[in-house]
Parts: structure tokens; C-alpha cells; sequence
């Protein structure tokens, strides 16, 4: 019963914050500050009342519509929230109230912002990347020890080394830049959080969750830009949250070869 009680605390959490996580992505890269100007409708910059605030219900309750002008909201808003408080939920769930849990929740805010931001701009913020890992870095610290510590560190530079690598690679046989910057930086920040064979592991898993949609987005328009960041980030969460241990994917291919 308390275990139900609290995951729909973290969920309600996550959904809070997925609502400011959303204005973080926004308007960071833009230079705009994140205070004001303060929430409003960006069709007649009606300032939202608290009551309309209020992650995913304040969607329902105004019937997805401006309570002003009735310009139609973003389903967007009330989606990016949910799923921003279905994270928390299942990190708490998985994890339970432990060390762990705090690195899970850090690192799935990390991926929420730069989704927001990758997607709409192409720009994974510098800020938000050094903010995310000082604060990881601490928490690895400060939980595991020196040792475990160095060797996230060693995993960070070994992740970065091998996604600057795949850039230039990419570079040549597109003869034009295929990665940013931003991917190589959040690379490093997934193989200090999931050690280096992890890390390099998502790669390969979001290309495999990207496909697809690269595909689509092909047949619809010549635009064959896709933002990364998402996919990389969606994939290192997946290993994240299900507890993949590189052992048990070495024991997966002994298997099938």
C-alpha cells in the first residue's frame, strides 16, 4: 500500500518537474532566463494562472485550449509531463528509496532537458551538460568511493573518445558534420554514469530505436536532420532502468554464437 502511496508521489514529482524541465529545454539555449518572462500563452502571452499550471490536469480542465484566446495547446505539454512522471515512478519502483535512486533520478533529468532542447533547436546546452556532471560526479563520489569514482571518470574520456571518432567517421562518409558536439559531451556523461561498455552498448541501441524514425522522417520531407541526443539518452535510461549488467550482455552473445 505505502509503496503505491509513494510512487504516485514520485510520479506527481516527476510531472512537476517535467513541466519546469520543459522551460529549461525551451528557453536555456535561446539565452532567456528561466524566471521571466513568467508562464503564458505564446499565442496572446496570457500570463497562466496557478490553476492552469498544474501538470496535465490544467490540460484536461481547459479542454487542451487557451482559458483567453482558445488557441489549442500543445498536446506536447501534458505528454512530455507524463512521461517526465512516469520516469520518477519507475525509478522509484525499480530502485526503491536508495543511493541509487538519486543518481537515476539526476541522470533521467539530464535526459529530459537535453530532449527538449535537442529537439526543437538541435542544441544540447553546455550548461545543462557541466551542471549534470558536476552533480553526478559528486553523487558517484560521495556513494561508491575514489576507486569506483576514477574508473567512471576513465569510462567518461574512453565513451567521449569513441563518439569523436564516430563523428569523424560519420564526417567522411557523409562529407558533411554528422554529429554534434553536444552527442560526444553527453556520451561522456552516460559512460560516467554507466561505465564505459554500457555506454558505448547505447550507441548501438539508439540507433536501433532511431531507425525508424528516421525512415519516416525521410519519406515525409527531404529534412534528413535528426537530432541524436533523445535516442541516445532514451536508450542509456532503458539500460538504466533495467539493471543491464555488461557480464549478462557478454553471457547473450556467448549464447547465441
Amino acid at each position: 500500500m505505502m509503496t503505491t502511496y509513494y510512487a504516485f508521489c514520485f510520479f506527481l514529482i516527476g510531472s512537476i518537474l517535467g513541466s519546469f524541465y520543459n522551460v529549461v529545454g525551451y528557453r536555456l539555449p535561446k539565452g532567456e532566463s528561466l524566471l521571466y518572462p513568467s508562464s503564458h500563452c505564446t499565442n496572446c502571452n496570457h500570463k497562466l494562472m496557478p490553476w492552469e499550471l498544474v501538470p496535465i490536469f490544467s490540460f484536461i480542465f481547459l479542454r487542451g485550449k487557451c482559458s483567453k484566446c482558445k488557441q489549442k495547446i500543445s498536446f506536447f505539454y501534458p505528454l512530455f509531463e507524463a512521461t517526465s512522471g512516469l520516469l520518477f515512478m519507475f525509478s522509484f519502483l525499480i530502485f526503491g528509496f536508495s543511493y541509487e535512486l538519486l543518481i537515476c533520478l539526476t541522470f533521467v533529468s539530464l535526459i529530459l532537458i537535453i530532449t527538449i532542447s535537442d529537439y526543437n533547436y538541435m542544441i544540447i546546452s553546455d550548461e545543462v551538460l557541466i551542471f549534470f556532471a558536476i552533480l553526478l560526479s559528486i553523487e558517484i563520489f560521495l556513494i561508491y568511493g575514489y576507486k569506483v569514482f576514477l574508473y567512471r571518470l576513465l569510462s567518461a574520456l574512453i565513451a567521449g573518445v569513441v563518439m569523436f571518432l564516430i563523428k569523424k567517421l560519420g564526417d567522411f562518409l557523409f562529407k558533411k558534420e554528422s554529429m554534434g558536439g553536444g552527442d560526444i559531451k553527453l556520451l561522456a556523461i552516460i559512460g560516467l554514469t554507466l561505465g564505459w561498455p554500457l555506454a558505448l552498448i547505447s550507441i548501438f541501441f539508439a540507433a536501433v530505436i532511431g531507425l525508424p524514425v528516421a525512415f519516416i522522417i525521410c519519406l515525409r520531407n527531404n529534412n534528413h536532420i535528426l537530432p541524436f541526443g533523445p535516442f541516445l539518452g532514451m536508450s542509456a535510461i532503458l539500460i538504466l532502468l533495467s539493471k543491464i549488467d555488461i557480464n549478462q550482455v557478454l553471457d547473450f552473445f556467448t549464447i547465441i554464437k
